[in-house]
């Protein structure tokens, strides 16, 4: 039993983490604090000052525990761990989970290439952007590797170099195979040089190039070639209108702003790379009654820099902030530079800050109703279903499906659903072991047994994690009693507590309503928590069915190759990845056949007379 004043009275004299739970042991609020003994205590000491956000969260606290961390930096990374893990109700949330893409040139290898990519480590090799758009990455990337016929293949070279032969860029003219040999170190080194100078910024020698190249072909009356040295200065012309890649100096500065009405909140980002407004983006902020404009900026800054690879050395913030020079050094560490938190009072700078703070509002105002609804659509039927069930709130969902033919190729499904929406990250599939014929009940309680068993050997350390360690507010079973029933005795014998409910449906396979605590919940049609029951329900289904076929497709074809003389894993495996289809196998000719790797004329010939 946990005793709130003895608990307190434990609480110790250093900085960390505190994690309030409600009755229901779900996770509510994380905090840090510099040192836990007053902060944790200020909660349950009667105040006047406390905001309601505040006051209803304590109401709900069951208990709270803490780990010490050795300063308030590393409490406050922790923290974003933590939340970002967790995602706790009481805290204010980013509700957007945006990346922005980078060009990574490989300088560390001797032949480099210039890949898409996401994140950004340091040592990796060299890195332009971020970017707003990755659709422009890519073009760029592909205009690049026309335009200095450098490499997209990812062999080992010069280790692999002459153990394959030239892949098809080199038969077109877009690649000078480094892979045989044909372009040494130094000449294909002098290209990357003039990839980053265009990278750079640099755009006029190659459009003076690509001019030159047009024009000469058009007086040879090379008009194909002309053309396409025309579509190519066409796409710089573009890219250098469109984007401006970014240096790491001075003159980089995200510019925050934050517009809220008390229950929604709008996060603005101004993206200035040398000095030039190079993009910008909003974000919509999960507030909780109380939230003031700086908690809302002090929240977005920990988890939007906490996950994008890129941190300026000035960030303009519409309003100062509590731990400041925590978050500053924080972003130091992470940057390994001096990052400096700016709040402008006066000139063009405080002007910038309005700017975003105007668009912030506009976005707010203009995605009030897209917002609500899909609120309502999401965890607004997560509240809606733990209403009728009598439950506190859930958060995450599982639900579970089997499918078969006639107990062949018997598959379970596990679907998440969080917040409402579909996790899909967090989907499993379990192909039945142990069951013989179409057994639904057993099947079911197979996967149940197997997902659960590892979620506790997961916990407690005995395997490596997989995602089974974490157990949902609610389990959703795809039937009624008889379904229910299969998931409740296999949490009894694991002596596990999750609620289990039934998703029923009447003749027609239509979804009726749910089965909870041997009781049929019938529940309004038109509501937003029966259509969630029902996506759900369908989700697992479809995620059931697709994986049974694919085992199926898979041993058909399986069967049908190695009834036939001579065809093995190894030739059956070739043949597939040759033609992608049984259907075109069985339409090849000889000849055709035996063109595939490995298919020599006598086997070919038993395939073609097997098949007609």
């Amino acid at each position: 039993m946990f005793d709130l004043e003895e608990e307190l009275k434990k609480l110790p004299d250093k900085p960390g983490v505190y994690i309030m739970h409600d009755k229901w042991d779900n996770i509510i609020y994380i905090g840090k604090a510099k040192v836990l003994k007053n902060r944790v205590r200020q909660y349950f000491q009667s105040s006047r000052n406390k905001s309601a956000k505040i006051v209803q969260m304590v109401s709900h606290i069951q208990y709270f525990e803490y780990i010490i961390t050795d300063s308030e930096l590393e409490a406050l990374v922790l923290e974003c761990n933590l939340i970002k893990e967790h995602r706790p109700k009481y805290n204010t949330m980013l509700k957007d989970d945006k990346s922005y893409p980078f060009i990574k040139i490989t300088v560390g290898e001797e032949y480099p290439r210039v890949l898409f990519a996401r994140k950004l480590k340091h040592g990796a090799g060299k890195y332009f952007g971020p970017y707003t758009s990755a659709g422009a990455v890519k073009d760029t990337i592909e205009l690049l590797c026309k335009l200095y016929k450098v490499r997209t293949c990812n062999r080992n070279l010069p280790k692999d170099e002459g153990k394959d032969r030239p892949c098809l860029n080199y038969h077109i003219g877009q690649c000078d195979a480094p892979c045989q040999g044909y372009i040494s170190a130094v000449e294909y080194q002098h290209r990357i040089d003039e990839v980053i100078s265009f990278l750079n910024g640099n755009y006029s020698a190659i459009m003076d190039k690509l001019t030159a190249q047009m024009e000469e072909a058009s007086e040879k009356m090379e008009f194909e070639e002309a053309a396409k040295y025309r579509d190519l200065l066409v796409s710089v012309r573009q890219i250098a209108q469109k984007q401006k890649i970014t240096a790491d100096d001075v003159n980089d500065r995200d510019v925050i702003a934050c517009a809220s009405d008390g229950q929604d909140a709008v996060v603005q980002v101004f993206f200035i790379r040398q000095g030039k407004l190079l993009g910008r983006d909003h974000f919509h902020m999960q507030v909780a009654e109380g939230d003031t404009r700086s908690d809302i900026i002090s929240e977005f800054m920990k988890q939007y820099y906490g996950g994008t690879p890129f941190i300026p050395n000035i960030i303009m913030i519409q309003e100062e902030i509590q731990d400041s020079d925590t978050i500053s050094e924080w972003l130091g560490s992470r940057k390994n530079r001096k990052v400096k938190l700016v709040t402008p009072k006066k000139g063009d700078k405080e002007k910038m800050v309005e700017l975003a703070y105007k668009n912030a509002q506009l976005v707010l105002t203009q995605d009030k109703e897209k917002i609500k609804r899909e609120e309502n659509r999401t965890t607004g039927a997560m509240r809606e279903i733990a209403g009728l069930l009598g439950l506190g709130t859930i958060k995450r969902a599982e639900a579970y499906d089997i499918s078969n033919t006639n107990g062949v190729e018997s598959v379970g499904s596990m679907v998440v659903f969080e917040d409402g929406k579909p996790k899909k990250n967090d989907y499993r599939k379990f192909k039945i072991r142990t069951v013989k014929g179409p057994d639904d009940y057993k099947s079911m309680r197979e996967v149940l047994t197997r997902r659960f068993t590892r979620g506790m050997r997961e916990r407690e350390g005995l395997e490596e994690s997989h995602g089974f360690s974490r157990y949902p507010d609610l389990i959703m079973m795809d039937g009624g009693r008889g379904q229910v029933n299969i998931a409740l005795s296999v949490l009894e014998e694991l002596g596990i507590n999750i609620p289990v409910c039934g998703m029923v449906k009447d003749d027609t396979h239509s979804t009726r309503g749910l089965y909870y605590n041997n009781v049929e919940i019938p529940i309004d049609k038109h509501s937003e928590g029966f259509k969630l029951i029902t996506r759900i329900q369908d989700e697992a289904h479809r995620f059931a069915i697709t994986y049974h076929r694919s085992l199926r497709d898979k041993g058909q074809v399986s069967s049908v190759l190695d009834s036939i003389e001579g065809i093995g894993p190894v030739r059956r495996k070739a043949l597939m990845k040759h033609f992608q289809d049984i259907g075109k196998i069985r339409e090849a000719s000889v000849d055709e056949l035996a063109a595939v790797e490995g298919i020599t004329e006598n086997i070919a010939q038993n395939i073609y007379n097997f098949f007609h």
